[in-house]
């Protein structure tokens, strides 16, 4: 019934929106692009497609057009170029209240003057629900965010984990097809942020609604998502899932932009068909998975995460590394990260589990390092 109330007749005046070539995607973004002088392009051909159920993430530090994206969806901002179709149906001249879409939001966004059990009851009221069924759903979905009980009071009565809960189940008492999350838990300690994701992503699985969420963490990013799309300068950097980012970065930005990692200058030397022999500092050679990088002779970049270098604790050098002279390390817990410098002054970090066999070094002692071709990238200098 909400979702034909959603669906209304366009008022008058309003065209029907045209329905889009045919897709298996339940979301589409096609050639999206958004200009607010005309001039620049905070959004540049951004293409996605999403299959109904999935959990994507626009991830990307701040300007870089993620929540941009965001906001070209939910009909807050118009597309200067492209499309937009939700469910064969294209929405990029829609007004937002026909897209059938719920919204979380950083700052929960919740009526101070309601109590929470109206809040809810909000969306559901002008979609001209019965009364009694209003009730039921209120009821049955505090009781799906661990609420029960809590409907007679207001939201200053809250904690802001609370809050939160009550904007997300907001969001979700009409049946929305797609669900938006900007940037929602970024007001909530650590602590809450990650109850808070436990929460999204089991009520993901359970009712296994289409969500695109906007974050600048990472970890949120990576736990969380199917697919994180990585912005950057309003492009699309590489769109994967969260182990095929993070193991097989398209490029340096994204491999810099993911979790830790060490970026060492070099050069290429050779290729050798997927591999190619990067020439570092020092006389160094390793072999490398070829990423974006160039011929040989060209410029490049080595990535390799600290959590996959080795330290040689026989003293002597291995295969597909590097001498090093240690500079400090680090005590975290669970962890040690090691600091070394390279014969070129490049720095580069490993990180060991903290156990009785993890090494010690003195001051400017030599260190022999190494790591498997496959778990490094050889990218272009751009």
């Amino acid at each position: 019934m909400e979702k034909d109330a959603a669906r209304a007749a366009p008022a008058p005046g309003e065209r029907s929106l045209p329905r889009a070539a045919g897709s298996d995607q339940f979301l589409r973004f096609i050639d999206v692009r958004k200009s607010y002088d005309q001039k620049t392009l905070v959004v540049k051909g951004f293409d996605l497609d999403v299959a109904k159920g999935e959990f994507i993430t626009l991830l990307g530090p701040s300007g870089s057009g993620k929540t941009t994206v965001l906001m070209l969806l939910a009909g807050f901002e118009s597309v200067t170029g492209g499309d937009i179709v939700i469910d064969g149906v294209s929405v990029a001249r829609a007004a937002p209240y026909r897209r059938n879409i719920g919204m979380v939001f950083q700052n929960y966004a919740l009526f101070p003057h309601m109590t929470v059990a109206d809040n809810l009851a909000y969306p559901l009221t002008v979609r001209r629900m019965d009364r009694a069924q209003i009730a039921r759903r209120v009821e049955e979905y505090l009781a799906l965010v661990e609420l029960g009980g809590y409907g007679e009071r207001y939201p200053a009565q809250l904690s802001g984990g609370q809050r939160q809960r009550v904007a997300l189940a907001r969001a979700l008492i009409f049946e929305p097809s797609l669900v938006l999350m900007d940037e929602p838990l970024g007001a909530l300690d650590r602590k809450l942020r990650e109850q808070m994701q436990f929460e999204i992503t089991r009520l993901h699985k359970q009712f296994g609604f289409t969500i695109i969420y906007v974050t600048h963490d990472q970890t949120e990013a990576l736990t969380m998502s199917d697919r994180v799309a990585v912005f950057n300068e309003g492009v699309v950097q590489q769109c994967a899932p969260p182990n095929v980012l993070y193991e097989r970065p398209d490029n340096a930005f994204v491999a810099g932009f993911i979790g830790e990692n060490n970026l060492l200058p070099g050069t290429v030397a050779a290729a050798e068909g997927e591999d190619v022999r990067v020439a570092l500092g020092g006389g160094h050679e390793v072999t490398a998975r070829r990423g974006d990088a160039g011929a040989p002779g060209s410029a490049c970049t080595l990535s390799v995460r600290p959590e996959k270098v080795h330290i040689a604790t026989d003293g002597r050098p291995a295969e597909n590394g590097v001498t090093a002279t240690f500079v400090m390390r680090h005590y975290v817990g669970d962890f040690i990260r090691y600091y070394f410098r390279l014969p070129d002054g490049s720095g580069i970090v490993a990180k060991m589990l903290n156990h009785a066999a993890a090494p010690q070094f003195s001051d400017d002692e030599t260190a022999h390092l190494h790591w498997r071709a496959a778990d490094c990238r050889a990218f272009a200098v751009k």
